[in-house]
């Protein structure tokens, strides 16, 4: 996912803390194009072949947490809060999101938004909590607890999204078993537990250098494409 995914690709931090997952920049960019082919297989399966496939409908339980990461992984870049890469990445969240919201309703409906929305609302919660202030975080909790009702995967996809951040900031064991369980709890909403095969996904892409191009807008122009297609396809069967 080009979310933040629109954010600068800069080098690597010289001096990761220890425990830390850091991936290079190709491989980042590979994690994105993975959870891009799963997401258009998952959509695929589901509004053309009416879900046949539970394979499918598995690995496409991998995208969300997979997308969350690399926009967490990006927005805890060095100098990204003070380079404004928050605020880049909410507008062109909102945007894309407004233009995929009326195949988004043809398919789903008005209720819940869809998932660029939900990356909004969590890059909008960790952009407050780390301007810091209790009035920004105070708001950064009604941000999670009015957004988490209205955005796609609700409050387990910005748990999920927090997790990732958390950790990524500050890794520790208890982090990450805090990430796997944010993760754990899409299950509420999947009905499987398969969203956890992506922590280790990710955690591969750390232990590898892929040299991938990086397409800035790809995620961003694919994503209400596709739907739109899809929601043609529905309309006209």
């Amino acid at each position: 996912m080009t979310v933040a995914i629109g954010a600068p690709a800069p080098a690597q931090r010289a001096h990761a803390p220890d425990g830390a997952w850091v991936i290079a920049s190709g491989s980042l960019e590979t994690l994105k194009w993975v959870a891009l082919v799963l997401m258009a297989a998952d959509h695929v399966n589901k509004y053309v072949l009416g879900e046949a496939s539970a394979s499918l409908y598995a690995m496409g339980r991998l995208v969300m947490p997979i997308f969350g990461f690399v926009l967490m992984y990006n927005l805890c870049r060095d100098g990204a809060l003070a380079g404004g890469a928050h605020l880049r990445v909410m507008k062109r969240l909102s945007v894309f999101g407004a233009l995929a919201t009326p195949a988004f309703v043809v398919l789903v409906g008005w209720w819940p938004l869809n998932i660029l929305f939900t990356l909004l609302a969590a890059t909008s919660i960790v952009l407050l909590w780390e301007r810091g202030g209790l009035p920004r975080r105070i708001l950064a909790l009604a941000v999670f607890l009015v957004g988490g009702a209205i955005v796609e995967f609700w409050w387990p996809a910005l748990l999920c999204c927090l997790g990732a951040w958390a950790f990524i900031r500050r890794p520790s064991t208890l982090r990450l078993a805090l990430w796997a369980g944010a993760t754990a709890c899409l299950a509420l909403i999947n009905g499987t537990f398969a969203a956890l095969v992506a922590l280790p996904l990710i955690w591969g892409a750390t232990q590898v250098d892929i040299p991938t191009s990086r397409y800035r807008w790809a995620f961003y122009a694919f994503y209400p494409a596709h739907l739109t297609a899809l929601a043609v396809y529905v309309a006209l069967r």
